[in-house]
């Protein structure tokens, strides 16, 4: 693993100003630029850490705070290890700020974060890669679809609600798709059951999208997150192989 340099920095939007994490490798060469985006607990040590992992590997990696219309990260006050006792008080402040991000802002905030990378010296011209965890698969989904011309390759890792029956659904977007996606389910995950994952795999073979969707078998919605309690190692080590794989292959 190359050494890292990471600091946080703010990247202007139409809406206001977000806070966020930027990881590069140290050496000064402009390297291939990742969109990260956040699980729904939001921007915090352990999502630095998984940005060091990657940015280890070669690669320039923003982590925004999509929640930065309510406050600068953590948004929310979170224990060092999030266990299910924790995760009713938890979403019952999560919740609203959840429900307040629309379509509409996720996309204009892509654009913001996709013109940020284009101008930061630590990355190297030519579109992105998304990567994107519980809520922030649906946003790279988002993203992809919305901003096809800029993004290479996307990831989404234990999903949710990306191929719902509402009119903006992210899946919706699959026709303008140019981008290879990966989708990595969680096991029995009530966010994306399967009449979701069916639809999201039809939508993008309609579409002549090149993708892989796979269901990790046992293991749990959020299962990349070793700060709580539904951390699964062996899943996590499988994620971090497919997605360096996609990296590998778009790059």
């Amino acid at each position: 693993m190359t050494a890292v340099q990471g600091t946080a920095v703010d990247v202007p939007t139409e809406d206001g100003t977000a806070d966020a994490y930027l990881v590069h490798p140290g050496d000064g060469v402009p390297r291939p630029a990742v969109l990260f985006y956040m699980d729904a607990f939001g921007l915090r040590p352990h999502l630095r850490a998984m940005a060091d992992r990657l940015a280890g590997a070669g690669y320039t990696v923003l982590v925004p705070n999509v929640f930065y219309r309510h406050g600068r990260a953590p948004v929310v006050e979170l224990p060092e290890f999030i266990d299910p006792a924790a995760r009713p008080e938890i979403f019952e402040r999560l919740g609203p700020i959840f429900s307040s991000l629309t379509t509409e802002a996720a996309v204009r905030d892509a654009g913001a974060y996709l013109r940020y990378l284009e101008r930061c010296p630590a990355a190297a011209d030519g579109p992105v890669a998304l990567t994107g965890y519980c809520l922030g698969a649906r946003l790279a989904l988002l993203t992809a679809g919305s901003h096809p011309d800029r993004v290479a390759a996307a990831a989404g890792f234990h999903g949710g609600q990306l191929a719902t029956d509402e009119p903006d659904s992210p899946h919706l977007l699959a026709d303008r798709i140019t981008a290879e996606l990966y989708f990595a389910h969680a096991d029995q995950d009530q966010g994306m059951p399967p009449e979701q994952q069916e639809r999201l795999e039809a939508a993008l073979t309609a579409a002549g999208v090149r993708h892989r969707c796979e269901v990790y078998e046992g293991a749990r919605h959020g299962y990349t997150q070793a700060d709580t309690a539904a951390y699964d190692e062996d899943a996590a080590e499988r994620h971090w192989a497919a997605l360096l794989d996609l990296l590998k292959r778009t790059f």
